[in-house]
């Protein structure tokens, strides 16, 4: 098990991500994708932004912003909410600890099965400049092409790429993602691009 994990703070950029526990199927039908963005948006939603996702049949990622104290202290009150520890890195790793709780449960019970369902602790890295986020939306989206699900990324439908380009609802920060490359044209022309990976040592996702 990975020990060094760092708290999460507030105010903060990080790319989170997970797989199945021994790299088993953590979405074992088609219905279970759109699940799990449900389970997500019910647990951790109130406390983050959520910039861009990716959900693979063994591993997710997420690029997301926590909230202030003050905001997920009032978002608490506002769901009637008393957490047993005040301390906020814990209150927001809770939230995710029970959003993954809340999603294995429903699989266990669906499929026969006990028992964790995710590595633990998730995973978490600190995105600390606007080169590494921008780089982190392509490489997100870009992961399907890499682990050979699709031969293109943009045929991958559990991203959020679509999201961003598409005009329907969603509970990503679609305008300031497009505006963040300047317009949709230019989000979508640099994920055209074979960009070539600045600091790429942040990028060898490692699972122990």
């Amino acid at each position: 098990m990975k020990t060094n994990i760092e708290p999460l703070q507030t105010e903060c950029f990080y790319h989170i991500y997970n797989r199945g526990i021994n790299g088993e199927t953590i979405f074992k039908e088609e219905r279970n994708y759109s699940f799990f963005l449900q389970k997500y948006a019910q647990f951790v939603s109130p406390f983050v932004t959520t910039y861009s996702y990716c959900l693979l049949r063994n591993h997710f990622h997420l690029l997301i912003c926590t909230n202030s104290e003050e905001e997920i202290r009032l978002e608490l009150q506002k769901l009637g909410k008393k957490p047993k520890k005040e301390d906020i890195s814990w209150i927001l790793s809770n939230a995710f600890a029970s959003f993954f709780k809340s999603y294995s449960q429903a699989i266990n019970k669906s499929h026969q099965r006990t028992g964790r369902l995710f590595e633990e602790p998730f995973r978490r890295i600190h995105v600390d400049n606007d080169a590494y986020f921008t780089t982190m939306i392509e490489y997100i989206h870009k992961n399907p092409q890499k682990h050979g699900f699709v031969k293109d990324f943009r045929e991958y439908e559990h991203s959020s790429y679509h999201s961003h380009i598409l005009e329907g609802k969603t509970k990503l920060e679609r305008e300031e993602v497009l505006s963040w490359f300047g317009s949709k044209e230019e989000y979508q022309k640099f994920h055209q691009s074979e960009n070539k990976i600045k600091d790429a040592d942040k990028f060898k996702i490692e699972f122990d």
